[in-house]
């Protein structure tokens, strides 16, 4: 089984959605998944009841980094602790943005005080990029400290990449005055690669439609009107729009939850879905501590989605192709800590029972390895 920290696992019944045969996008039936779209996602961005946009995109998630910052203006804010953090760095310098690099120690979140003296004395800044769960290193930032700090600065955007997070925890968008956050369907979502979904405040909006934008493919505002109209800019990956629109509507009615868990109202089945995933992430660092196994952030950082653990004197490569000859594939390190750490993507549909079932396959290739 699948336990990367992206792709992950896919459900036979979602792999089935891509079977189906082709329809035209341009017809009734494509807006009528358009429609199934739409009040799911808006529960998976937090925004329930609210006027914020959501949309899909036929690309990847580094495309929507791309088209979130062609949206705002040239003084950027990098918040950098971790290789997807410098990725979206390195597209707005790329983008000739004029882009201040803050770096965070890695398994650390951003000291509010430090980033408040930043924003005092190097700014003003546009937008400021931040990586709410940083799949690299398992390291998760909770936005409320960075929100505060924000409501001084009040004409600056804060984009959001919650890549390996949405559909794994609750991500309240106006509450946490996120302008934009972006995402893949191919992590917590459990889809394949190959699109992925963003949602934009109106306040965004509203700014980007007076900018000039550099890019056709990549304006955020083509993408959202398109989704808004059910005309969509270019022809989209028609099969995972129709996967997209099956995985939301399931996570809505609780279809993987075990039974006595399944609520009747959509948004308690969301909850119980992030419940699941916290209490993965809890079984596994307890599991780590018992094995050796440090976790990379520090314990207020840990992420909900994906586990990153120092190996030890296990080596990570050992154990990652150990696991796999055993039926099970988890993720080695990331960029700097390739050679000290390896990753588990406890997310998407995967169940606490499989879980058990992994942790007892690694701890006998553990033990094959002492």
């Amino acid at each position: 089984m699948l336990w990367l920290p992206g792709p992950t696992h896919v459900r036979p019944e979602i792999l089935a959605e891509f079977a189906i045969p082709p329809i035209g996008h341009r017809s009734a039936a494509m807006d009528e998944i358009l429609e199934r779209i739409d009040p799911h996602l808006r529960l998976a961005f937090g925004l329930e009841s609210s006027e914020s946009g959501v949309g899909v995109s036929t690309s990847s998630a580094t495309a929507l980094m791309e088209a979130a910052l062609l949206g705002v203006g040239e003084r950027i804010l990098c918040l950098v602790g971790g290789s997807f953090a410098k990725r979206w760095c390195n597209i707005a310098k790329t983008l000739g943005k004029d882009v201040y690099e803050l770096p965070v120690d890695e398994g650390q979140v951003v000291n509010d005080m430090f980033l408040a003296d930043v924003l005092d004395h190097e700014g003003p800044f546009d937008a400021i990029t931040l990586i709410l769960n940083e799949t690299s290193n398992g390291t998760y930032t909770d936005p409320q400290p960075i929100v505060n700090v924000l409501q001084a600065f009040p004409d600056t955007m804060l984009l959001v990449d919650v890549v390996s997070l949405v559909a794994g925890a609750p991500i309240k968008l106006e509450e946490s005055c996120i302008d934009f956050a972006l995402a893949g369907v191919n992590k917590a979502l459990a889809l394949p690669p190959g699109a992925s979904v963003f949602a934009c405040s109106e306040a965004y909006v509203d700014r980007v439609r007076q900018a000039q934008r550099k890019s056709w493919y990549l304006d955020p505002i083509r993408m959202l009107d398109g989704h808004r109209e059910r005309k969509t800019p270019t022809t989209p990956t028609i099969p995972h729009y129709r996967a997209l629109a099956r995985q939301l509507e399931d996570i809505s009615a609780g279809v993987n939850l075990p039974a006595d868990q399944r609520r009747d109202n959509a948004a308690d089945n969301w909850q119980a879905r992030y419940d699941v995933h916290a209490r993965m992430s809890a079984t596994v660092t307890q599991w780590a501590k018992k094995r050796g196994f440090e976790p990379f952030p520090n314990s207020q950082a840990i992420s909900p989605t994906v586990a990153c653990l120092k190996s030890g004197a296990i080596d990570p490569k050992r154990l990652v192709a150990s696991a796999l000859a055993a039926g099970e594939e988890i993720g080695g390190g990331y960029g700097p800590h390739k050679a000290s750490t390896f990753r588990i993507g406890h997310m998407g549909d995967h169940t606490e029972a499989e879980l058990t079932n992994l942790l007892a396959v690694l701890d006998e290739c553990c033990a094959s390895l002492v």
